[in-house]
């Protein structure tokens, strides 16, 4: 079919656009496809359905290449008319879920301890590789970026990233497709791990020659640099004493190698193991630092209201209401509360637990999940207005004076590598601008911008 249309002026058009029909027909159906499956109760589990249709897109992205490679010889058409047929469908959302978080999550799958995905480390490397060619066709590259920095943040702190070596390698392949700059805060975040280990065994070292410092507890104390890392939530938690000695120590310790650094501890992020002793047997917990510093509060007293533990954490409400729901109410009910209901009230009562007992002697007491999606749309959201404010500002200063229309398209043009950016925004940024005295429209002519030196 090639060999006879392509000796034809212009007989290769037709064929292409057939391809790309066909292609977007077949993408659409294998985002129903999840769409149903995962409307349909019966779905064995949440996000099953999606990572399926990522693999799925993966093998459909192999099969027609290997078409416009074999077939239609790489012909420049022939790769037009794919790439446009995947971007029409590898941009739709599934289940409320946008492409760039389902791409971001599969990664995750691939790249963590116990993922859903076991693969030979050659694979891994192969699907990466199609992974990172499937963003090409995403318009929301940067949403990409920030879900995957999160996920990519959660499998370093926790030690759950399965190999560096892979860890670095998509960053590798991601720099090649979007940019350095696309890459540098992910790059920055896989150092400072490294950084922060080699810190850590200088602490150990510290400790060692000056026993009299030594906490009592065995602490590990990641540093990491703010810019570099998504942003988290610091409190200023009354931590226990115990806990107290060992901030002291660390503080100690890090003013000895640096006078300028300030420290902002992230007790959200922290791990603690703490023994409890019950009744039967004692059991190793595996707690947060926020859980930890509830339960402690159990050594000095037998019973604590609500609004005592409160006062004593100095928390808020929407944090207090977790822990102590993953401590009275959930699996594991460490603490037992009066009146005893699934859910916590402001006038509720809390006692140690002293008959609980579970077959395992270390067990890990989860926090309810907290869906972090709205909080990185915001954020992407944040990021694109002083993305566009900045565009709209290197436009105008090289070119003066421009028409609505060429800095709109000229704006559009030079941010969609990244995301593709909403005229409605664009308009709105460049009235911010005229009131921050960037720029002013010309008085005979109000399509026409001026730039304000």
């Amino acid at each position: 079919m090639y060999r006879l249309y392509c000796k034809i002026p212009q007989g290769l058009d037709p064929v292409a656009n057939i391809f790309k029909q066909h292609i977007t027909a077949e993408g659409t159906a294998l985002v129903q496809q999840a769409e149903d499956a995962t409307s349909n109760q019966n779905s064995s589990a949440p996000g099953v359905q999606e990572q399926v249709l990522i693999r799925r897109i993966i093998e459909l992205h192999d099969k027609y290449m290997a078409y416009v490679t074999d077939c239609f010889q790489n012909h420049t058409l022939f790769h037009k008319a794919l790439k446009e047929a995947f971007e029409v469908f590898c941009n739709k959302t599934v289940t409320g879920n946008s492409s760039a978080e389902l791409l971001a999550t599969f990664c995750d799958n691939i790249l963590k301890k116990g993922g859903s995905e076991k693969l030979s480390d050659e694979a891994i490397e192969e699907t990466l590789e199609k992974v990172v060619k499937l963003l090409a066709y995403i318009s929301d590259k940067d949403l990409f970026a920030e879900f995957y920095r999160k996920k990519l943040a959660r499998r370093l702190l926790f030690d759950r990233s399965a190999n560096d070596d892979h860890e670095r390698s998509i960053l590798t392949k991601l720099k090649q497709q979007c940019g350095g700059q696309f890459t540098s805060k992910m790059e920055g975040m896989v150092t400072d791990l490294t950084l922060a280990r080699e810190n850590q065994a200088n602490f150990e070292d510290y400790l060692r020659s000056n026993s009299a410092a030594h906490p009592g507890i065995d602490l590990t104390v990641t540093v990491l640099t703010t810019g570099f890392w998504p942003s988290y939530k610091s409190f200023d938690l009354n931590l226990p004493a115990e806990m107290v000695k060992c901030v002291e120590v660390f503080k100690g310790f890090y003013e000895t190698k640096t006078k300028h650094r300030k420290l902002t501890w992230i007790y959200s992020l922290g791990t603690c193991h703490i023994n409890g002793k019950f009744d039967q047997k004692t059991i190793e917990l595996i707690v947060s630092t926020y859980q930890a510093a509830v339960l402690l509060l159990f050594n000095a007293s037998d019973r604590l209201s609500y609004s005592e533990i409160i006062a004593h954490l100095n928390l808020t409400h929407d944090d207090l209401l977790r822990l102590l729901h993953s401590l009275s109410c959930a699996k594991y009910k460490i603490l037992s509360k009066e009146p005893n209901t699934k859910t916590i009230s402001h006038g509720d009562y809390f006692e140690f637990n002293s008959k609980f007992t579970d077959k395992l002697r270390r067990i890990k007491v989860p926090l309810p999940p907290v869906d972090e999606r709205k909080k990185v749309v915001e954020d992407v959201d944040k990021d694109r207005r002083y993305a566009i404010d900045a565009a709209l500002v290197r436009i105008m200063k090289s070119r003066k004076v421009l028409g609505h229309q060429q800095l709109v398209s000229e704006c559009v043009e030079q941010l969609s590598r990244m995301f593709k950016p909403d005229i409605k925004a664009i308009k709105k940024r460049m009235e911010d601008l005229i009131t921050r005295d960037y720029l002013e429209r010309d008085k005979e002519n109000q399509n026409m911008f001026r730039y304000l030196a």
